[in-house]
């Protein structure tokens, strides 16, 4: 498929990458001309615009860091830009209400499919997507899916789509704080990280999403995929998702308030593991 790939971050460059070595022709385009030269390399075409990276292609997807920037470019130049046959694609983790406003402005051709798993699982194969729209528009998205991961999952609004991706992200980020918070107790009680580590990388309580993680909780250091704003801002989707149910989440809000203090004091462009060192500062 001729496939345009719109935001070159971390994510962004995974899925161009593993599109690129799944045989797919792809166009990639960014604000800023730095940083598609590993896709360049692979055979991609960096376009100078929205309007010459969409020309003629099969499917364009936005992969950008939150409403704001999504809005701006599917509502602004994306959507007179694209031919009426191609498939609009969102894979960022945005509101529900945003997806529901893309489906209104692209009727019959949006779908929703934010990604569960970091840019090395995404190049690998081993990403989950979450595919919410039209189920005829999902079959014709099929050659992109397929090559893309083996695990898609199908809702069938890109509101639910977008609910899914948020309680994933809700339940890691909750995770990553009571880890953090672990370690606080046991260094507190006098337990080297030696020890800790001994006692909690193997524990049946520690999940595997909360495994890869395990290092960079315990020492703050590691590849910055998911920052800290990122992080805040995710735990607020969630937040805002409840609160229009009249629904309270009291611990989730501690969460938002402790990811946006790490970015807050320099960790902004860190992991969201990063906000370990609040404990170990005895800021949290």
């Amino acid at each position: 498929m001729d496939i345009a790939v719109l935001g070159m971050g971390r994510m962004g460059r995974a899925l161009a990458g593993r599109l690129l070595e799944s045989g797919h022709r792809v166009a990639v385009w960014n604000r800023s001309k730095d940083k598609a030269g590993e896709i360049v390399s692979q055979g991609g075409r960096e376009a100078d615009s929205i309007v010459d990276a969409v020309d003629g292609v099969d499917v364009a997807i936005t992969m950008l860091a939150n409403d704001h920037a999504v809005r701006e470019v599917a509502l602004g130049e994306l959507r007179s830009a694209i031919a009426h046959k191609t498939i609009y694609v969102d894979c960022s983790t945005v509101s529900p209400a945003l997806s529901g406003e893309l489906a209104e402005a692209f009727p019959g051709r949006f779908l929703a499919v934010p990604v569960v798993g970091s840019p090395l699982a995404v190049r690998a194969g081993q990403a989950v997507y979450l595919a919410g729209g039209n189920g005829d528009l999902i079959d014709r998205l099929a050659p992109a899916l397929s090559s893309l991961s083996s695990t898609v999952r199908r809702y069938d609004t890109a509101s639910l789509a977008l609910a899914a991706k948020v309680t994933n992200n809700l339940l890691l980020l909750s995770q990553v704080i009571s880890l953090a918070e672990a370690f606080t107790v046991g260094r507190s009680g006098g337990l080297s990280d030696d020890q800790l580590r001994e006692l909690l990388s193997s524990s049946p309580l520690l999940p595997q999403g909360l495994k890869n993680r395990f290092e960079g909780v315990l020492t703050g250091s590691q590849d910055p995929w998911w920052t800290t704003v990122l992080g805040a801002k995710d735990a607020g989707l969630a937040i805002d998702i409840a609160r229009g149910a009249d629904v309270d989440l009291p611990q989730a809000t501690v969460v938002q308030q402790l990811y946006e203090k790490a970015a807050a004091e320099g960790l902004d462009d860190a992991d969201i593991s990063a906000v370990t060192q609040l404990y170990q500062d005895g800021t949290p």
